[in-house]
C-alpha cells in the first residue's frame, strides 16, 4: 500500500468541512497508508481547540481516530533546512523517513516545492485528479 503524509491543514479541513479535503481524507483511508507524526497531531489538537475552539472531548475523540486509522511514525531530522518556514521541514522529514509518495498539503511553502527528494507535494485537488485520471 502507497504512504501518503497529510498535512495538518488538509487533516482540520477534513474534520472542520463537508468540501473536498473531507472526501480526500476519506479516500486516502481506504486507498493509502496515512503517515503522521506526534508533531502533526499535536498541531492538529492545538489548532482545533485553540483557534478553531472545538470541545475538548470532540478533538479527543478525533485525535484518537486519528491514532487508530493512521500510522504515527517517528522520523530523523534534515539535515538542511529546505521550506521557507523551517517548521515545515517536519512534514518533509517524516514523508522522507516513511518512505511515502506524496506529501498532501494546503501549505504554499511546501507547494511551492513540488518535489522533495522523490516526493510529490500536492494539494488535495491535485491528489483528487490524479486519482480520477488513473495515475494513482
Amino acid at each position: 500500500m502507497k504512504k501518503v503524509v497529510l498535512d495538518t491543514n488538509v487533516i482540520i479541513a477534513a474534520f472542520t468541512s463537508r468540501g473536498l479535503a473531507n472526501s480526500v481524507f476519506e479516500l486516502c483511508l481506504g486507498k493509502f497508508e496515512i503517515i503522521l507524526s506526534e508533531y502533526i497531531i499535536n498541531e492538529v489538537s492545538d489548532k482545533l481547540t485553540g483557534k478553531l475552539k472545538v470541545p475538548p472531548e470532540i478533538v479527543n475523540e478525533i485525535i484518537n481516530f486519528l491514532r487508530d486509522s493512521c500510522t504515527i511514525s517517528g522520523y530523523a531530522l534534515l539535515e538542511e533546512n529546505v521550506c521557507r518556514d523551517i517548521k515545515d521541514d517536519n512534514i518533509l522529514a517524516l514523508a522522507s523517513s516513511s518512505k511515502s509518495k506524496h506529501i498532501i498539503t494546503g501549505d504554499k511553502d511546501l507547494l511551492v516545492l513540488n518535489k522533495f527528494e522523490k516526493i510529490h507535494i500536492v494539494n488535495p485537488r491535485q491528489l483528487w485528479q490524479k486519482i480520477k485520471d488513473g495515475k494513482l
